[in-house]
């Protein structure tokens, strides 16, 4: 009788082993969602600038000609 309740104590271990686990990467995975949607709007705002830059630079070489 002692081999069929540890089987089962073992059972119950394992998961709740993999739950913990399991929890952990989910929260993992929504931090680093959360950092590529602030890396995706800081690149989004980089390009902004730029294309903003550049047509600032192309009016101040038309206005050279």
């Amino acid at each position: 009788m002692l081999w069929p309740m540890l089987a089962i104590a073992l059972g119950f271990l394992g998961i709740a082993v993999l739950g913990v686990l399991g929890i952990r990467v989910f929260i993992e995975a929504q931090r680093l969602g959360r950092e590529v949607a602030r890396t995706t709007e800081r690149i989004n705002r980089a390009s902004e600038e730029l294309e903003r830059a550049a047509t600032d630079l192309a009016r101040t070489g038309e206005a050279l000609r």
